[in-house]
């Protein structure tokens, strides 16, 4: 079997690790020689995926940051914890820098004798030479052609991110605050060093001295000593109608994308390829060829979860939205009282870390 996955960032290669671990044949085509990393980017992996992640695709646990707790708040009611999220004190979430997972997956790919990287994309592509062809380049003619209808939604917001180092502390609980001007998340790295994320309407023009004073501002509990570059870029969501086109399915951020308040996008991901591997098990085992029965089967199952899933995060954004607007406690206190009911708190927990069953 033969399978060219289109594109070269983080949720390529991680699918591209899962696929040559059953000895399938994949070339990523790519036009660019290297990768421009951002060191200060992370991704949050829920204890599910990381799960699976170490078990079916590469072991991972030397460079994650286990988080015990998760807790957010509110700017409506100060300092008062809205949420908690814990799990009898177990690890409930894995921190890790996106350029550290990168580098580690391209050096275990690099390695693989069922591994090929090829510097063409841009070269036409005669999709009939593979079994399988999986796009996850936004930019090529591929993406153009065939997967243009989609669901989108501008939030009219920046997405700041950057990391900072701070007086050692233990740092195992990762913390959003939802600000009036929009959600704060602070990522623990290590000990002495923490990921944010924040996301504010984009007309507000903020500057460097503008965005770390409200970080201060917000910060409850480091005492930072040095925050790096700040990166940031503009959020939407996005839902692919279609996923596949005869033997070319489309995959990762190109059939869904989400706000980054819940730490979900690669999540999502993470799921799909699950799914995706499992389908292709599932044919192997009884012998079925690899065609276009793959996409189909893996549209069917995940098409609609992945919107439903997606269409809940996009919920939440526009919750804390109107209670910005509103300028009330009411929403904040019903949703305090509501997370603090057992089994209501559970079935956040499930689907924050399993997605839709």
């Amino acid at each position: 079997m033969r399978v060219c996955i289109l594109g070269d960032g983080l949720s390529s290669l991680t699918l591209a690790k899962a696929l040559v671990n059953q000895k399938i044949y994949v070339e990523i085509f790519t036009d660019k020689k290297k990768q421009i990393l951002n060191q200060s980017r992370t991704i949050g992996i829920t204890k599910n995926n990381i799960r699976y992640f170490n078990k079916n695709i590469l072991n991972i646990n030397k460079i994650t940051w286990p988080l015990k707790k998760i807790e957010i708040f509110t700017e409506n009611l100060e300092k008062e914890q809205l949420l908690k999220f814990e799990d009898n004190h177990d690890q409930i979430f894995s921190i890790v820098k996106n350029s550290k997972l990168f580098e580690v997956l391209e050096k275990s790919l690099n390695r693989n004798k069922y591994f090929k990287i090829i510097y063409k994309q841009k070269k036409f592509l005669n999709y009939k030479d593979y079994d399988l062809v999986i796009n996850l380049d936004f930019s090529n003619y591929i993406t153009k052609k065939y997967f243009s209808n989609k669901i989108t939604k501008k939030y009219n917001n920046y997405a700041y991110v950057g990391l900072f180092r701070h007086e050692k502390i233990s740092n195992e609980v990762a913390s959003q605050v939802f600000t009036k001007i929009g959600p704060l998340a602070f990522l623990p790295v290590s000990n002495i060093e923490t990921s944010f994320v924040y996301s504010v309407n984009k007309n507000l023009n903020l500057t460097r001295e503008n965005l770390i004073s409200l970080i201060n501002k917000h910060n409850y509990k480091y005492k930072i000593k040095l925050i790096n570059k700040i990166n940031s870029f503009e959020l939407l969501s996005l839902n692919l109608r279609s996923y596949y086109h005869k033997n070319i399915l489309a995959f990762g951020d190109l059939i869904h994308k989400i706000h980054p308040l819940a730490g979900q996008g690669f999540n999502m991901t993470i799921r799909d390829i699950k799914i995706l591997m499992q389908i292709i098990k599932n044919k192997q085992d009884l012998g079925l060829t690899i065609d276009i029965s793959v996409n189909e089967e893996f549209e069917n199952n995940m098409r609609h979860k992945n919107l439903i899933f997606s269409s809940g995060i996009d919920l939440i954004y526009e919750f804390f939205n109107l209670e910005r607007k509103i300028k009330s406690k009411i929403l904040s206190k019903s949703i305090q009282f509501a997370g603090n009911q057992t089994y209501i708190n559970n079935v956040l927990k499930k689907i924050a870390d399993s997605g839709i069953a």
